[in-house]
C-alpha cells in the first residue's frame, strides 16, 4: 500500500526532485521523507533519517530564495544560537539540508504544560539578549526595517482586512485619521535604536529543545530595525495571549537585561506598546491576505486575538485614540458579521 509521501510524489513533481536531491548524499540513498511543518509561506519542510533526524527545506523560486536563509543561519551560528545548521544547499533549485531541531514549539509546550511559560519565555528572552548585542556584527548586512517597509506593513491591514476582507470603505475623515495613525508609528518604529531584528519571533517558530534552549526557526526576514519588534513578537503572540500583567513582567525582564543607560522604564514600555500596534496590524492584514490570496484559511481565527492588542493600548495614547475607536467601532463588529 503506497504512503501519503508515495502518491504525493506521483503528482508532485518538486517533492520528487526533492527526494532524489538529497537521496545523493552519504546516508541518505532510498530515503523516505514526510512533513515535518506548515508555514504561512510557500516554503515546505520534511523530515528524512539517516541514522540522525534531517529536515529539507523546499523553497520554490521564483516565489521563495534561500539565499536570505543560509546567510542568516551562518549569521545565528557565529552568535552561538541554537538554529539550524545548512548541510548541503542547492540555492538554485531551492532545496536544503538541515539539522533537525525536533517537533515540539513552544505553542504546543505552553499549551500541554502551562507551568514552564515563565522559564521558555526568559529562556527565549536571553536568547534574544544575545541576538542584539552578538547581532550588532551582522546587522548592516541586512535590509533595513525603513519607512517604506513599515508603510507597506501597514497598509495590509487597511488594503486585505478592511476592504478586501470586511468591505469597509474609508471615509475622508477616516482616511486622514489612519494616515496620521501610520505617520505617528513609523515615526515611533524609526526613533528606537536599530538592531538584529528576527521578524517572526514568536511561540510557532521557537523550539523546546534539551540543551540551548530555545531553538530558532523561520529567520529568512531577518532585518536591521527596532529594538522592541522581536520582543513584541515574542510577548503579544498572534497565536497565545497572556493577562497584561504578565506581558508586562516578562517585558521588564528583558529591559533589565538589555542595559540601555539613554532609554529608561517609560520610554521603553512606550517603545513596545506602538511597536506592538504596527506590528498587530501588519499581522491581522497578512491572516486575511493569507486568506484572500493563498487561499489559506488556518489564520482567519487569528484575528480578534491579534488585534485586541491593539485595544488593549489604544486607549492610552493619544495619537492612537481614532484607531481605537475604528477598529472597535468599525473593524470588530464587521468581523463578527463576517464569522
Amino acid at each position: 500500500m503506497l504512503s501519503l509521501i508515495d502518491m504525493d510524489m506521483k503528482t508532485d513533481k518538486r517533492l520528487s526532485l526533492l527526494i532524489d536531491w538529497v537521496s545523493r548524499f552519504d546516508g541518505f540513498s532510498g530515503v523516505r521523507a514526510e512533513p515535518a511543518s506548515a508555514d504561512a509561506s510557500f516554503r515546505r519542510y520534511f523530515r528524512v533519517q539517516n541514522g540522525q533526524s534531517r529536515i529539507v527545506m523546499d523553497a520554490p523560486p521564483p516565489q521563495e530564495d534561500c539565499r536570505p536563509f543560509v546567510a542568516v543561519a551562518a549569521y545565528l551560528d557565529k552568535m552561538g544560537l541554537n538554529s539550524p545548521r545548512v548541510l548541503e544547499a542547492d540555492l538554485e533549485r531551492g532545496f536544503l539540508l538541515l539539522t533537525d531541531l525536533g517537533s515540539t514549539s513552544y505553542l504546543s509546550e505552553i499549551n500541554a504544560a502551562p507551568e514552564r511559560a515563565d522559564r521558555l519565555y526568559r529562556d527565549a528572552m536571553d536568547a534574544l539578549v544575545v541576538m542584539q548585542a552578538q547581532g550588532a556584527g551582522f546587522q548592516r548586512t541586512l535590509p533595513p526595517y525603513d519607512e517604506k517597509l513599515l508603510r507597506f506593513e501597514l497598509s495590509l491591514f487597511h488594503d486585505w482586512l478592511c476592504e478586501k476582507h470586511l468591505d469597509i470603505t474609508f471615509g475622508d475623515e477616516e482616511e486622514r485619521g489612519w494616515r496620521a495613525t501610520c505617520d505617528a508609528l513609523v515615526r515611533a518604529a524609526l526613533s528606537q535604536p536599530s538592531v538584529f531584528v528576527h521578524r517572526d519571533y514568536h511561540s510557532r517558530n521557537l523550539m523546546v529543545t534539551p540543551a540551548d534552549n530555545p531553538g530558532i526557526l523561520d529567520f529568512q526576514d531577518a532585518v536591521e530595525g527596532p529594538y522592541t519588534y522581536d520582543l513584541v513578537s515574542l510577548l503579544k503572540d498572534c497565536y497565545i495571549k497572556w493577562p497584561r500583567e504578565v506581558i508586562r513582567a516578562r517585558a521588564r525582564y528583558f529591559f533589565g537585561k538589555i542595559g540601555r543607560d539613554s532609554i529608561d522604564e517609560a520610554q521603553f514600555l512606550r517603545d513596545f506598546d506602538l511597536m506592538g500596534v504596527q506590528r498587530h496590524l501588519k499581522a491581522a492584514g497578512i491572516f486575511a491576505r493569507l486568506l484572500h490570496r493563498d487561499s489559506k484559511t488556518g489564520y482567519l481565527k487569528d484575528v480578534p486575538r491579534t488585534l485586541s492588542y491593539v485595544t488593549d493600548v489604544t486607549g492610552e495614547y493619544d495619537e492612537l485614540r481614532f484607531l481605537g475607536d475604528f477598529v472597535a467601532n468599525r473593524v470588530i463588529p464587521a468581523l463578527g458579521e463576517a464569522g
